[in-house]
C-alpha cells in the first residue's frame, strides 16, 4: 500500500500570463508561504471508510502523530486495519522551518521503504512478496517536500477564497518516482458539522491527477476534520474522531 496520504492533485493553462504566474506558483522548501507556527505537538486518529452509494463502510483507523522539535518536525502515521494482521506504519522527517525533506520510512504487510533525503535520495525498497530489494541511489535536481507530508502541509498554507497553488513532492515507487506536483485546484469556505472550515480540493502526481481528494480544515484551530477521495466509481472518506 502507498503511503497513507488518499492524498490523491493538472497544471491548469490560463490566458494571461499574470494569471499564469499567480496560479502556477510552486511551493518548495527554499520557497513556500507555510505558516510554522501553526505546526504543533498533536496527536488525531480518524475512521476510514469506504463509500458505496450512501453506505459508509468503516474499513480501518489512522492515527496521526506530530511532534515538533527547536529545528525539525516528526510526522508518524499509523494505519489499523480491519482484518489486517498487523499494522501500517509511515514516518517522515523535515526540518524546521522551510520543511525540507530528512527522513522517509514505510513498513507495511507488502514492502518496507526507507528514504533519506539529501543531494541524493538515498535507501531502499523490499517487495516482500518476491523477496526482491532494491537499493536507491537517485540524483535530483529540483527543491521539493517528501510526498508523505504535502496533506499535512496544506493545513499550515495562507488558506483564503480561491486559495491554488502548486506543491513540489518526490514520492518513490518502482515503477515511477522523482518529482511530482501537488496541485490545489481550489478552496472555499464551508461547514461541516457546523463547524466552519476550508474546503481544499487537490490531485497529486502519484494518481496521474485522476483522483480528486478534498480536505475538511477548521477555520480557527487547522485542524483537519474530514478528507474525501473521488476516484470515479470508487470513493473513500476519512473523518476524525479526536
Amino acid at each position: 500500500m502507498k503511503s497513507v496520504r488518499f492524498f490523491i492533485p493538472a497544471i491548469l493553462l490560463f490566458f494571461s500570463a499574470s494569471v499564469l504566474n499567480a496560479q502556477e506558483k510552486i511551493q518548495t522548501p527554499k520557497h513556500n508561504d507555510v505558516n510554522s507556527a501553526l505546526i504543533k505537538n498533536e496527536e488525531t486518529e480518524m475512521n476510514w471508510y469506504a463509500v458505496k452509494d450512501t453506505t459508509k463502510i468503516e474499513i480501518g483507523k489512522v492515527i496521526t502523530k506530530i511532534s515538533r522539535a527547536a529545528n525539525e518536525v516528526n510526522i508518524t502515521t499509523t494505519v489499523k486495519m480491519k482484518g489486517a494482521p498487523a499494522d501500517w506504519t509511515d514516518e517522515t522527517s523535515a526540518k524546521l522551518p522551510n520543511l525540507a525533506p530528512v527522513k522517509h520510512s514505510s513498513f507495511n504487510m507488502q514492502r518496507d521503504m526507507v528514504l533519506n533525503f539529501g543531494k541524493e535520495v538515498t535507501g531502499y525498497y523490499l517487495d516482500k512478496a518476491s523477496n526482491k530489494k532494491t537499493e536507491i541511489n537517485e540524483k535530483t535536481s529540483e527543491d521539493f517536500f517528501d510526498s508523505n507530508i504535502y496533506p499535512q502541509l496544506i493545513r499550515w498554507l495562507p488558506l483564503k477564497e480561491n486559495y491554488k497553488t502548486n506543491i513540489a513532492i518526490y514520492d518513490y515507487n518502482p515503477k515511477k518516482s522523482g518529482v511530482l506536483k501537488v496541485n490545489i485546484q481550489n478552496t472555499e469556505k464551508g461547514m461541516f458539522k457546523n463547524i466552519p472550515v476550508w474546503i481544499v480540493k487537490t490531485t497529486d502526481g502519484i494518481t496521474d491527477h485522476k483522483v480528486i481528494t478534498t480536505f475538511y480544515i477548521d477555520l480557527k484551530t487547522r485542524q483537519l476534520l474530514k478528507q474525501e477521495m473521488d476516484m470515479g466509481q470508487r470513493k473513500m472518506l476519512m473523518e476524525r474522531v479526536k
